[in-house]
């Protein structure tokens, strides 16, 4: 994970956080999908990867809204 990604979790007590890269905590939703679309709003003004984690902290889904390599594009 990228120090500036951000990230949705589920804490105690069935709050849905937002948090970046650092752990800090950005924002608290009561839905999971409240946080999900906030994630996506921040990832996508900064440039970085939105990553959804399941109430069991494994991956669900991330949006990459980071820059794409030459590399890559060339492919």
């Amino acid at each position: 994970m990228h120090k500036n990604d951000f990230n949705t979790v589920m804490k105690a007590g069935g709050i849905w956080i937002v948090t970046e890269g650092s752990g800090r905590s950005t924002s608290k939703h009561t839905s999971q999908d409240e946080a999900w679309k906030e994630t996506r709003r921040l990832a996508r003004g900064a440039g970085t990867e939105a990553i959804l984690k399941g109430k069991d902290g494994k991956v669900l889904t991330r949006n990459n809204y980071g820059h794409v390599s030459r590399m890559s594009k060339e492919q």
